[in-house]
C-alpha cells in the first residue's frame, strides 16, 4: 500500500517480488520506472532505514522510503514560437509537431523545442511532475519526425497520460514513406529493442536484454512496378512506443524509412531519390498521423488526426507517378 506527502513515497511489501524498480513502479503510478532508477541511485530510497541503491536488486519485504526531491527550476526559457494546436483545455494541450522541432532541450538542442514554445503558449501552468519544474511532456516523437503531441498542463493529467503510455491504453498511428515494401504486406513485428552496442547513439533488436517492442503494420500502397515495389507507404500502429521503434523495424524488414539517415542502410532506386530531391525531403519520411486516448480528467474520448505535412504530400504525390 502506497501514502505519500509532498516530498515522501511509503510502500509497504508483504512479500519478495521481481526487480526493485519494476516492483516500486507498480506499487507507485505516478512515478516512472527510471524516475524511481534515478531516485536508487541518488540514494533517495531506503527499506527499513537502510538506504538502497541497486535498481536490479530483488525486492523484499519490508517499509520503502522514496524522498522525492522538489522540482529544479525549469532551464528552458519561454520563447514565442507558432504552435499548430489541435485542442487544448485547462488539463492538457494536443499540438502538430513540425519535423525539426525537438521535444525538449537537450545538448545541442537548447532552445527551439516544443518546451520552450510551450512555456511561452502555457506560461506556469505546465505539469511539474518528473522532476524538472513545468516540462509537460509526457511522451516524445523523434526531432525530424512531424505529427501529433500531447503535453500535461496539469499534475492530474500527467499522472493520468502517463498511466495511459504505461498501459499501452492509447491509439498511435505513424504513416512511413519506405523504401522497397516490407514482406508480408501486414503483419506484427514483437522484438527487444535497446540501444547498440556498436553505436550508443542507435537503437538495435536485441536476442537479450532491452524493452518489448511492439509494431502493427499494413502497407496501404506500394510505388513501382508490381511485384517489385520501389517505395510504399506503410501504416505502422504502435502497442508499444520505444525510442526510434518503427525506425528500426521497418529497417529490419528491408524497408527502412525513405530518408533515413541512421537505418537508412542503403540508398533506394534513382527513381526514388529524384522524387525525394524533388519533393525536398530533408529527414526520414515518418510522420504521427494519429492519436487518440481517453481524457485522463473528463473521461472524453478524444481522437486526433494529422495530414501529411507539405514534404511527404510531395513525395507521395511523386511516387504516385512510378
Amino acid at each position: 500500500m502506497a501514502f505519500d506527502d509532498a516530498s515522501t513515497r511509503l510502500v509497504t511489501l508483504t512479500e519478495a517480488g521481481g526487480r526493485l524498480d519494476k516492483t516500486l513502479a507498480e506499487a507507485l503510478p505516478d512515478l516512472s520506472r527510471a524516475r524511481i532508477q534515478a531516485l536508487l541511485a541518488q540514494g533517495q530510497v531506503s527499506r527499513d532505514g537502510a538506504i538502497l541503491t541497486d535498481a536490479s536488486s530483488k525486492a523484499q519485504p519490508g517499509d520503502y522510503r522514496l524522498l522525492i526531491p522538489a522540482p529544479l527550476p525549469a532551464d528552458p526559457q519561454p520563447e514565442a514560437i507558432p504552435l499548430s494546436v489541435l485542442y487544448e483545455d485547462a488539463y492538457l494541450i494536443v499540438v502538430d509537431k513540425p519535423a525539426g522541432m525537438a521535444a525538449h532541450p537537450a545538448p545541442g538542442n537548447e532552445t527551439g523545442t516544443l518546451v520552450n514554445a510551450l512555456l511561452a503558449h502555457c506560461g506556469a501552468s505546465l505539469s511539474g511532475i518528473g522532476g524538472v519544474a513545468r516540462p509537460g511532456i509526457v511522451h516524445r516523437i523523434d526531432k525530424e519526425t512531424s505529427g501529433i503531441l500531447v503535453a500535461a498542463k496539469t499534475d492530474a493529467a500527467h499522472q493520468g497520460l502517463s498511466a495511459l503510455f504505461a498501459a499501452h491504453d492509447i491509439e498511435r498511428a505513424y504513416v512511413a514513406l519506405v523504401r522497397g515494401a516490407p514482406k508480408p504486406v501486414k503483419d506484427t513485428i514483437i522484438t527487444r529493442l535497446g540501444r547498440s552496442s556498436s553505436d550508443r547513439k542507435k537503437m538495435a533488436i536485441l536476442k537479450t536484454g532491452g524493452r518489448e517492442a511492439i509494431t502493427h503494420y499494413a502497407v496501404e500502397r506500394a510505388f513501382g512496378p508490381e511485384g517489385k515495389p520501389l517505395a510504399a507507404r506503410v501504416s505502422c500502429r504502435l502497442e508499444t512506443g520505444r525510442t526510434h521503434q518503427i525506425r528500426v523495424h521497418m529497417a529490419s524488414k528491408g524497408a527502412p524509412c525513405l530518408g533515413d539517415p541512421t537505418y537508412g542502410s542503403g540508398p533506394p532506386a534513382a527513381p526514388v531519390r529524384e522524387a525525394m530531391a524533388q519533393a525536398g525531403l530533408m529527414r526520414q519520411a515518418l510522420h504521427a498521423a494519429i492519436l487518440g486516448f481517453v481524457h485522463p480528467v473528463t473521461g472524453e474520448t478524444l481522437k486526433f488526426e494529422s495530414a501529411l505535412p507539405p514534404d511527404m504530400a510531395a513525395l507521395e504525390a511523386l511516387l504516385s507517378a512510378l
